[in-house]
C-alpha cells in the first residue's frame, strides 16, 4: 500500500532532520523550474501566484537563496519541513526511527516544484501550488544575477503549466514505488489540485479515497480544515500500523471519524463525525 499527501504551503525549518535522509528524485527539473521563478520580480510573483507583497518577496528572496545541492546541513527532510493541517495530523515527529524508514517506502508527497518527494528527501524553503500557472521554457534559462542580469533563453516547446511540465513523470514514479508494494493499492490522501497530476487513469493499481465530513448545519460535508488534518491522521495510521488492505483502513476511528459503510463506494470510503 502507498499514500500520497499535497505538501503544505506553510513551512516550519526549525524542525529536526532525521539522521538519514535521500534527495530528491527530479532535482534537476526543480532546479529548472527555480530558474525559470527567477524571472520573476516580487510584484510579478504576487500577480502570479495570487499571495501578498510580504509572500512574494519572502519567495523571491527563497528562489535567490535555492541551490541544486541538498545536504543534511544547509536542507530540511520533507516530511518535517512541511507544517500544514496535514502534517499536524500525521505527527511525523511522534514516529520512531522504524517508522520512519516504514514511511520512506510507503509516503509520498506532490509537489509542484520537486513533482514527487519521499519523506525523508531534502528540500529547500519555496513556494509553488500545482495549479500555478507557470510557462516553462524547454531549456535550462540562463542564469541570472540577483539585480537582474541577463534574460532568460526561452527556447521552443515551452510548458504552459506545471501539469504540462511534469507530463507523465509524477505517475510513472508512483507506479515504480507501487511495483514494490506487496498490496498495489494507492490510498489518496491529495488534494485534487495535486492528485490529478499523477493522472490517475495511468496507475497500475486500485485507487482508494478515504473522505472526512464532519455534522454540521443539519447534514454531514467535508469541512476543509478539519478534512486535511485528518488526511494525515490516516496517513499516520496506515503507516504506523502497516496497513496493507483496503478493508483495515475501516478501522481508522481517530478524533472520532468513523467508517460508514453507507456513504462509502469501492473506491471512496466515507468518514463522519458529529
Amino acid at each position: 500500500m502507498l499514500v500520497v499527501l499535497s505538501p503544505a504551503k506553510k513551512l516550519n525549518l526549525n524542525n529536526k532532520n532525521f539522521s538519514k535522509s535521500s534527495v530528491p528524485q527530479f532535482i534537476n527539473e526543480a532546479e529548472l523550474l527555480i530558474n525559470t521563478l527567477r524571472k520573476y520580480k516580487p510584484t510579478k510573483l504576487s500577480q502570479l501566484m495570487s499571495i501578498s507583497p510580504a509572500l512574494a518577496n519572502l519567495n523571491y528572496e527563497r528562489y535567490w537563496s535555492w541551490n541544486v545541492e541538498h545536504s543534511i546541513s544547509t536542507s530540511k527532510t520533507a516530511v518535517f519541513a512541511f507544517d500544514g493541517e496535514a502534517y499536524a495530523g500525521l505527527d511525523a515527529a511522534s514516529f520512531s526511527n522504524k517508522e520512519l524508514e516504514y514511511a520512506q517506502e510507503h509516503l509520498r508527497i506532490l509537489s509542484g516544484l520537486y513533482g514527487i518527494l519521499k519523506p525523508l528527501d531534502l528540500i529547500h524553503a519555496y513556494r509553488l501550488e500545482m495549479g500555478t500557472k507557470l510557462k516553462v521554457p524547454a531549456r535550462t534559462p540562463a542564469r541570472q544575477s540577483h539585480s537582474g542580469g541577463e534574460k532568460a533563453r526561452s527556447g521552443g516547446g515551452s510548458k504552459k503549466n506545471l501539469y504540462d511540465f511534469w507530463g507523465d513523470k509524477i505517475g510513472n514514479e508512483v507506479n515504480v514505488a507501487l511495483k514494490n508494494q506487496k498490496e498495489k493499492v494507492l490510498v489518496n490522501l491529495a488534494s485534487s489540485e495535486y492528485f490529478k497530476a499523477i493522472k490517475p487513469k495511468k496507475i497500475q493499481g486500485e485507487i482508494v479515497t478515504p473522505i472526512f465530513k464532519d455534522f454540521n448545519n443539519g447534514y454531514y460535508k467535508v469541512v476543509m480544515v478539519y478534512a486535511k488534518k485528518a488526511r494525515g491522521m490516516m496517513a499516520a495510521y496506515i503507516l504506523k500500523n502497516k496497513i496493507e488492505l483496503i478493508e483495515d483502513l475501516k478501522g481508522f476511528n481517530d478524533s472520532g471519524y468513523c467508517y460508514n459503510d453507507a456513504a462509502s463506494t469501492k473506491n471512496e470510503l466515507v468518514f463522519l463525525r458529529g
